[in-house]
């Protein structure tokens, strides 16, 4: 350590840093997140470059640690640790900051032009989410689109760092937008591309716990049960309507499972909940229901009603073929949910079990 501390190199970085930091604080004042991002990017490129330059290795973040908590007691994030997140922060993102120039503005803009250049990219957005959604984000991911996606989500959602956690673990990346829909050629554009992105396969239910062959109607119940997750899991802009939502059609009655309202859409969202594998006359039911959703209770400034169907399992080449020829917007998507452990199950009573035991009881009170 005390050959690092007597290097002049060293010493000199350290003063140009802590002037760094000094007018970083001024600035923090306006702009409290987004210079802070700022500063540690520029921490981790500086300290990526002394370490190419110097025999140190890592010891170097280790003395920078010290000597800069030294000289801003008051001020958190120049730990150790915080100081090697910098550096994968910088790295992480370095490529991508490269990738943005051209070959030509690459050999006459300065490190300075670049890094403001990075941060101003509406598309990258890294300084507009707290140090420590970056921080989950670095530490779980490790291609760059996918990261992005994760940044862009949290600005779009106002996420916390727990529910980014969440998402992440849950795979949304892969999951986002990869439904079997018809909404090319039932919807205007852009409106068919908004929802697309937002319907998922499969959608992720792992905060409810059930046994095997749930009916759909408890999934139903405890869906709107855990209705914040619910809405979390389908994403930003649902509104809930209610459950056995009722429509009649000439002297019949029909009851929807689940009905929505998506205020980016501006139209209402059927869920239909199926806890069997995808039949094709589902798909027939379905769109019978966006009709009279659409007669019956569309309002004239709203776009037509969406559909989405929500399978345990599903074929997708039937699913195509079953969404061939119709004419109102439909999306198809499989579900996940925890299953009670095989224990618990063979232990509960069966329905025929059930409806015994409630017969022999009403025939005993007689």
């Amino acid at each position: 350590m005390s050959k690092i501390i007597k290097d002049g190199d060293y010493r000199n970085w350290l003063i140009e840093l802590k002037n760094r930091i000094k007018t970083s604080q001024i600035k923090a004042a306006l702009s409290v997140n987004s210079e802070l991002i700022r500063l540690y990017w520029d921490i981790g490129r500086q300290i990526t470059e002394i370490q190419k330059n110097s025999q140190y290795g890592d010891d170097i973040i280790k003395q920078v640690a010290t000597d800069l908590k030294k000289e801003f007691p008051d001020m958190g994030g120049f730990s150790h640790s915080n100081l090697k997140y910098c550096k994968q922060f910088y790295q992480f993102w370095q490529p991508v900051s490269i990738s943005q120039q051209t070959v030509g503005d690459s050999q006459h803009r300065s490190i300075g032009q670049q890094v403001v250049g990075f941060f101003e990219n509406e598309q990258l957005a890294v300084n507009q989410i707290p140090w420590g959604h970056n921080v989950l984000i670095i530490q779980k991911i490790k291609d760059n689109n996918e990261a992005l996606f994760y940044v862009q989500q949290t600005i779009a959602n106002n996420w916390s760092r727990s529910v980014l956690q969440m998402q992440i673990e849950s795979n949304l990346f892969a999951r986002q937008g990869k439904a079997i829909t018809n909404f090319k050629i039932t919807l205007p554009k852009p409106q068919s591309d908004l929802a697309n992105q937002l319907l998922k396969d499969p959608y992720n239910f792992n905060f409810l716990t059930l046994e095997k062959n749930v009916q759909e109607l408890k999934l139903e119940r405890q869906l709107v049960k855990n209705i914040t997750q619910f809405l979390l899991e389908l994403g930003k802009g649902f509104a809930y309507m209610g459950r056995q939502y009722l429509l009649q059609v000439g002297s019949k009655e029909y009851r929807l499972d689940l009905l929505f309202y998506h205020v980016r859409l501006k139209c209402y969202v059927v869920i239909e909940l199926k806890t069997k594998e995808f039949e094709p006359e589902y798909i027939g039911k379905l769109n019978f229901y966006l009709s009279a959703i659409d007669a019956q209770v569309k309002a004239p400034g709203d776009a037509p009603a969406i559909g989405i169907l929500l399978c345990k399992t599903k074929d997708n080449l039937n699913v195509e073929f079953a969404l061939r020829d119709i004419n109102k917007p439909i999306g198809v998507s499989e579900f996940t949910f925890n299953e009670l452990p095989l224990q618990i199950q063979n232990s509960m009573p069966t329905v025929e079990e059930l409806e015994y035991e409630l017969f022999s009881n009403n025939t005993d009170d007689e």
